[in-house]
């Protein structure tokens, strides 16, 4: 008798530990000048979707300072991943990205 093949999920959750040695491309932000000028520094934490093809979608704001986002969206949105396998089949994978910005470049 045969095994029915179990569907794959379409997506799965994936800790941001996991996400982070799966980046081929990893674009940092341009610190925005207004907040440098006024010393704001922090991190901006997105919650974002990595299609089966690596790229970035459905990418929004969990928190951060409202001066720090945008460059943070707009750095992470032109990032790239290698595709995540479940069972040998190429998924999106859902995670979190945490954007640092430092005053000290580090």
């Amino acid at each position: 008798m045969a095994v029915p093949k179990v569907a794959a999920p379409t997506r799965v959750r994936v800790s941001q530990g996991v996400t982070e040695g799966m980046v081929l491309r990893r674009v940092q932000p341009n610190y925005p000048p207004l907040a440098r000028q006024a010393r704001i520094q922090g991190d901006v934490i997105l919650q974002a979707e990595i299609s089966k093809e690596g790229a970035i979608e459905n990418l929004r704001v969990i928190s951060g300072h409202p001066m720090l986002a945008p460059a943070a969206i707009d750095a992470v949105k032109q990032w790239r991943y290698k595709p995540y396998f479940l069972n040998g089949e190429p998924v999106a994978v859902e995670t979190q990205i945490t954007v640092k910005f430092s005053l000290s470049g580090g």
